[in-house]
């Protein structure tokens, strides 16, 4: 088990939605976005310094460009950010340069549907998941980024793409549907992209009249090969082992954590993102809602690969 950590708030202001927390190795930044808020945001937890950046439309995740900057998965595709380019210093931000260049369109209606959770494998492939905003039907879909050509790898069978993440031998893609309450493992072939056969990793209650514990969203894998992940509306993350079984568990002061990042100098600092567009009670009884939060953990992350162009 870990131990108790401490909680810090690593950056004060509050997020509508904070998601996507990406740690930049080679920088030793950590960017996010604010989903509702159009906003990418870059913190150097060293100098404290802040940037950010508004977009035309809402950035849901992240990835680390081979050839510098960000790939950034927005409702109307998927762009590259020159993170090189002025952004601004909060709170004076939308009248300065934001250099973005289109690399594929969205290819789904973006009234009911956009891009949402996202990591890039082993072999600098970015695999996007979407979110079906109607949420009457398990309607989203998988796709992939390969050498600035998007792909299809799946539609249906969910409804809220979410938790994506890779074992360290790449052998093994998790995923979450928030909206099910699921975790799934599938078998992956990294040298082709293929995904192989799902099997359940944790099914987590939705009963949330009996000891309701909140449901899947991001998540990352550590250098062991452990997957944790943020519980939205549970106000904690867990650590689950490769075969799916509570290591830890970390109560949070938010009730909606929506990702978790390794980062930091020996990427043992666990970064938090959280929603703050919450009811007033909600509000009241997690004060610290929808800022970033840190801790530090007993073991490791790994660095995230960059998406190859």
């Amino acid at each position: 088990m870990e131990n108790t950590p401490i909680i810090q708030v690593a950056y004060d202001a509050v997020m509508q939605t904070g998601e996507s927390p990406l740690w930049h190795a080679d920088e030793q930044v950590l960017y996010w976005v604010d989903i509702p808020a159009r906003t990418v945001h870059r913190l150097d937890p060293a100098s404290g310094a802040h940037h950010q950046w508004l977009l035309e439309s809402e950035p849901a995740s992240l990835a680390i460009a081979d050839s510098g900057g960000l790939i950034v998965a927005t409702r109307n595709g998927v762009l590259h950010l020159d993170t090189a380019s002025t952004g601004a210093s909060a709170p004076d931000i939308g009248a300065t340069e934001v250099r973005t260049t289109v690399i594929a369109p969205a290819p789904y209606d973006t009234a009911i549907t956009r891009f949402n959770d996202g990591k890039v494998d082993g072999a600098g492939r970015y695999w996007i998941g979407t979110i079906y905003e109607p949420r009457d039907q398990p309607a989203a879909a998988m796709y992939v980024l390969e050498q600035g050509k998007l792909r299809c790898a799946w539609t249906g069978g969910m409804t809220n793409s979410n938790g994506l993440a890779f074992s360290p031998d790449q052998k093994t893609m998790y995923h979450a549907d928030t909206s099910a309450h699921l975790l799934r493992r599938f078998d992956y072939d990294v040298a082709t992209g293929t995904v192989g056969a799902e099997h359940v990793f944790r099914q987590f209650s939705a009963d949330k009249a009996n000891n309701y514990g909140g449901r899947p969203d991001g998540g990352a894998v550590d250098s062991e090969g452990n997957y944790w992940s943020a519980l939205f509306e549970g106000a904690r993350i867990v650590k689950l082992s490769p075969q799916g079984e509570v290591l830890a568990e970390i109560a949070l002061p938010v009730r909606c954590p929506t990702m978790v990042a390794f980062g930091g100098p020996n990427l043992r600092t666990l970064y938090i993102t959280s929603a703050g567009a919450r009811p007033a009670e909600e509000l009241a009884q997690y004060p610290f809602s929808g800022k970033l939060l840190a801790l530090q953990v007993d073991v490791a992350g790994r660095p995230e690969p960059a998406y190859r162009q």
